[in-house]
């Protein structure tokens, strides 16, 4: 699917801009300012030129336009005298709402979930996320091929493409929903690549960074890894989880994989589509949940990132927050502030990388935390045992009774995983306790 902005940026023209609110007055004010602020966010990512704002507060939506009918007059006013040429809505606008808005202002009307989408196929680059991104546009345009595209209603019959006296509009569906289910397939088999992947290095302790976007998720990647993932200052730099292995010291080794950033009203389409790289976090020990501190909305970016982290079933993996951008705003009664509503927060900037040093000491000890020792009873000669034994653990111990090798070694409890599936009998020691596997 190309972009809606797609061949205005080729011509190095900037669409002209409306943004539209339409808020329930229960919600108050500041609310909605702080949303309208972000729909701006997302037009100038995309590329379009604002040329004005409208907002309104009402009790309950109007379901013809969203908008009460005199604002919508109002709306077609500041179309006129702004000359704009596309309306953007904060809100999510029902097929028939953005078909009766597009008839009354005779201009194009896209929403909220349309225009993060937009985003989404600007900056999709590898085949995977280009596939995610047309599965979720796809998705949330087979309900929209309804009234109002007047090309789809004549009748045509063109041989071998549909059946006696089917429309244009029937055609179109159909085929939408063929390709649907070859985009899905395709994902599916990279989700079982993905699932091989994470299987393979399943022995080691992985860490996700989440979080809102552009909240430097990527940019304390790239310092700790020494990797090179796209880092820019604008909404949903990163699509495509990125792994790498993140050596602390000596042979304490985590998986670090930084993921695409969360928002609010993120469509459900787009979640759905994007399964395969949020299975990186679903299979992650532990998250690290990086927060803008210069952003002054932020408590409301964390609540948006653990309500997401429900929906795809994230909620119990253990979280260290992170605020990040400390050099934006160094004061230290707000770090006080901050302990005493989140007592395990830690502070860093990416930009100068204070901190850095402390959170790899911070991983050290959850990698720590999450091992367990083991006895594990191996055959002298299974070197593959033995060596996976240790490039993964501390080996402590070894000793041979009746032909056998008795090996203590201390290694993360997702290890124990692969020794199960090698066959290898082992017991965990649980303080003075002994427990047989």
């Amino acid at each position: 699917m190309r972009s809606f902005f797609e061949e205005t940026s080729r011509k190095k023209t900037r669409q002209r801009t409306i943004v539209a609110g339409v808020f329930k007055k229960a919600y108050g004010t500041d609310t909605g300012a702080e949303s309208l602020d972000e729909i701006v966010s997302l037009c100038k990512t995309a590329g379009a030129n604002i040329v004005g704002r409208i907002t309104q507060h009402i009790d309950r939506f109007s379901p013809t336009f969203l908008m009460g009918s005199g604002k919508v007059d109002e709306l077609a006013g500041l179309i006129g005298k702004r000359k704009a040429d596309l309306v953007v809505f904060d809100s999510i606008l029902s097929p028939s709402q953005q078909v009766n808005l597009e008839k009354k202002l005779k201009i194009q009307v896209i929403d909220r979930p349309g225009l993060i989408l937009d985003i989404f196929a600007i900056h999709a680059k590898t085949r995977e996320s280009r596939l995610q991104v047309e599965l979720a546009q796809l998705q949330y345009l087979l309900p929209r091929l309804v009234k109002g595209w007047t090309h789809l209603e004549r009748q045509e019959g063109a041989i071998g493409t549909r059946g006696p006296g089917e429309t244009q509009l029937e055609t179109d569906r159909r085929m939408v929903r063929i390709r649907i289910r070859d985009l899905t397939r395709k994902l599916e088999d990279i989700e079982g690549e993905r699932k091989v992947q994470r299987k393979g290095r399943s022995g080691l302790f992985n860490v996700c960074l989440v979080g809102y976007t552009n909240a430097g998720k990527s940019t304390i990647f790239n310092l700790l890894t020494g990797e090179n993932v796209t880092a820019e200052d604008y909404l949903f730099a990163t699509l495509d989880s990125t792994t790498r292995r993140l050596k602390l010291s000596g042979r304490n080794e985590i998986l670090l994989s930084d993921t695409v950033g969360f928002i609010k009203k993120l469509p459900v389409s787009l979640v759905a589509s994007f399964k395969s790289t949020l299975l990186e976090v679903s299979g992650a020990d532990l998250l690290i949940h990086v927060v803008d501190l210069s952003d002054g909305n932020f408590p409301d970016r964390i609540a948006t990132v653990n309500e997401v982290l429900k929906e795809i079933d994230c909620g119990d993996i253990p979280v260290l927050l992170i605020f990040n951008k400390i050099d934006k705003n160094h004061d230290p009664d707000l770090f006080r502030s901050l302990l005493g509503h989140y007592p395990r927060a830690r502070f860093v900037s990416a930009l100068s990388g204070e901190g850095l040093n402390k959170l790899k000491r911070d991983l050290k000890f959850c990698l720590e935390q999450s091992r367990v020792t083991v006895i594990a009873a191996v055959r002298p000669g299974d070197s593959r045992v033995i060596g996976f034994l240790n490039s993964s653990g501390h080996i402590s111990d070894s000793i041979s009774v009746d032909g056998t090798l008795h090996i203590t070694v201390r290694l993360p409890q997702t290890a124990l995983g692969k020794l199960e599936g090698a066959g290898v009998e082992f017991t965990i020691l649980d303080g003075d306790h002994e427990r047989k596997e």
